[in-house]
């Protein structure tokens, strides 16, 4: 319980360090060890087993906001076997806002991959909107909502 509410006490502590600022003017204005320091808690309570999903989305769209490159691998984890769709979501995002080639990969694989229409739809979406405009294209459907095209 301890754990728990420190955990919850450093993402409230992070938000409302950063949400204001861009990461690279978060970076300046923080200065590379509280800014490293917020990540590396941020990446705490991502790995935290017993920590709800709202909590794991809090930190996982922080970790976007950061554009921190030491959360890829971790956050490609919680796009791969979280169950919580909104998680995937959240992590397809964040992994599509930080930039790095290995999330933009994990996120296009979610795309075509993910059981989830929900999940599938917003990865192609970020992936567009962030990674390379045009690559997938949403075309309605009868059967579906909206179908997912690969154009590229």
């Amino acid at each position: 319980m301890k754990r728990s509410a420190l955990i919850l006490g450093v993402i409230a502590l992070t938000i409302m360090l950063i949400v204001p600022l861009p990461a690279n003017d978060l970076k300046k204005e923080l200065g590379e060890a509280r800014y490293n320091q917020a990540v590396e808690n941020l990446l705490v309570a991502l790995k935290e087993t017993n920590m709800n999903d709202g909590l794991r989305r809090s930190a996982i769209y922080q970790l976007g906001e950061l554009e921190a490159s030491d959360a890829v691998i971790p956050i490609m984890a919680v796009l791969r076997r979280c169950s919580d769709e909104k998680c995937r979501i959240a992590a397809a995002w964040a992994l599509c806002k930080i930039g790095d080639s290995r999330g933009a990969y994990a996120v296009k694989q979610a795309v075509r991959f993910d059981d989830n229409s929900k999940v599938q739809l917003h990865a192609a979406w970020y992936y567009n909107l962030y990674v390379s405009e045009g690559t997938f294209a949403f075309i309605p459907s009868e059967s579906a909502p909206t179908q997912i095209a690969e154009l590229r």
